[in-house]
């Protein structure tokens, strides 16, 4: 069979290539997604143009298959029925809870799929599910919009609070939000809906408000959150135990009682504090944390080394901006944007499945410290296209109809024929930092300007 050939010439060429295209066709069915539109949806509506073809303009975008939407729309031009202004009205229109269920139907059927490989990554904590909570700004837009050209300041598109599994090595859900200056601490709170008994929500000071920690506890869930000191009350209730070296620093604790303002109840938790060897990036020489978890089951050690874990989601972040486009700075309605933002989260969890597919056949160690992510995602912008070209379409449906556990065996047998010197780190130097002074750049919301044209206007 030719069309057999070829994709065997490909699966030993690219294979990451082949392994992402087939995720791609099992999580991104048209089927699913179409459905998935119809059920969020509440003012959108498809006639010509449907949710899978948007999907999948724009999944060759931040994969940096095509440089932008209307390169991608070109390619495709002969599959559109609409045209390109049409497609553009369709993204600036996009409900942010449809963009967040794009990321949690495909996510959990991810899960699946890594769950059932052969070898699967150590829980962080036995006995427990840890997640990480943060945020993530876009960057400023192109002044394209008529409301912005006369604004000097950035255009900021919004923002995005996530929760990550560091297990699975994927992001779970994103909270989408329209305007850049909403609070994060009070964006995630939805995100609550998905949190299980036993979990453990690891976050910055940025999340450390008492209708947070309060809720976390009345889901039987846990914390590790840096204090903030202005955004709880809290009190000392005995006395400090030094408890000698960490990773990071000398470790101190002691109990402290939160109380929460709006009903009175009253919280105990472990206040954990790390003398560090070396400060943080802000100049901090001095983490408070604090954590419902039972001093008895996780040690203060423990809960300083999980700390540590939050920075898997900084890691994300910059793959996200590093080796996806999952900014696109040319488009201005925050719909758009936060879409585009919401589809590169769903191909960096689909790239997520190929790790994990690779870890399984050579080890979590080496996809951890010698697997180079750029490499994985040069191949993927410079064959993917062609391989889609050579191989017809009906020749990928049959990955996108395989079970879960079929597909998963699938990809550890081509993970296994890798060759892994081909994606090794190029080893270079430490880097040499030169600190220089902050600049206060303005910067308005996007999103905030359109409606004040709208009251305006009426």
């Amino acid at each position: 069979m030719v069309g057999q050939s070829v994709l065997d010439r490909f699966i030993q060429q690219a294979p990451l290539c082949v392994m992402a295209r087939a995720t791609l066709e099992k999580v991104f069915a048209p089927q699913r997604l179409d459905a998935l539109f119809q059920r969020t949806a509440v003012r959108q509506y498809e006639r010509e143009l449907l949710f899978s073809t948007v999907v999948d303009l724009m999944s060759l975008v931040v994969c940096r298959v095509t440089p932008s939407v209307h390169r991608a729309y070109q390619q495709k031009k002969a599959q559109i029925p609409v045209s390109i202004r049409a497609l553009y009205d369709k993204l600036g229109h996009i409900e942010p809870a449809t963009s967040r269920e794009l990321v949690r139907q495909t996510a959990s059927e991810m899960a699946e799929l890594i769950r059932t490989l052969p070898a699967m990554a150590a829980p962080l904590l036995p006995g427990y599910r840890v997640k990480i909570l943060d945020g993530n700004h876009l960057e400023g837009t192109e002044h394209r919009l008529k409301p912005l050209r006369t604004q000097g300041g950035g255009a900021l598109p919004g923002q995005c609070v996530v929760l990550l599994d560091p297990q699975l090595r994927m992001i779970l859900d994103v909270i989408p939000g329209l305007d850049a200056y909403t609070q994060e601490c009070r964006l995630c709170l939805p995100l609550l809906e998905g949190i299980d008994p036993k979990d453990v929500v690891i976050d910055d000071r940025n999340f450390c408000t008492s209708e947070l920690l309060f809720c976390l506890a009345r889901h039987a869930a846990f914390f590790i959150t840096r204090q903030h000191r202005g955004r709880l009350r809290w009190e000392v209730t005995g006395k400090a135990k030094s408890l000698g070296r960490g990773d990071s620093g000398r470790l101190t604790e002691e109990p402290v009682r939160l109380t929460d303002p709006t009903t009175g109840e009253v919280l105990p938790v472990r206040r954990i504090t790390i003398e560090l060897d070396e400060p943080t990036r802000d100049h901090d020489s001095t983490l408070h944390l604090l954590t419902n978890l039972p001093a008895s089951e996780v040690t203060a050690a423990q809960v300083a080394e999980l700390y540590r874990e939050r920075w898997t989601i900084e890691t994300a972040f910059q793959e996200l901006t590093t080796h996806l486009r999952c900014e696109l700075n040319t488009l201005g309605y925050p719909p758009a944007a936060l879409f585009g933002f919401c589809t590169a989260v769903a191909c960096y969890n689909v790239l997520a499945v190929v790790q994990a597919a690779l870890a399984s056949a050579h080890g979590q160690e080496f996809v951890d410290e010698q697997f180079s992510h750029w490499r994985m995602s040069d191949e993927l912008s410079r064959t993917y296209v062609g391989m889609m070209i050579a191989i017809p379409a009906d020749q990928w449906e049959q990955y996108g109809t395989l079970p879960t556990e079929a597909l998963s065996r699938q990809l550890h047998v081509w993970a296994q024929s890798v060759d892994v010197m081909r994606y090794r780190k190029s080893i270079r130097g430490p880097k040499t930092r030169t600190k220089r002074p902050a600049a206060r750049a303005q910067h308005i919301s996007t999103d905030r300007l359109l409606k004040q044209r709208r009251s305006n206007t009426g």
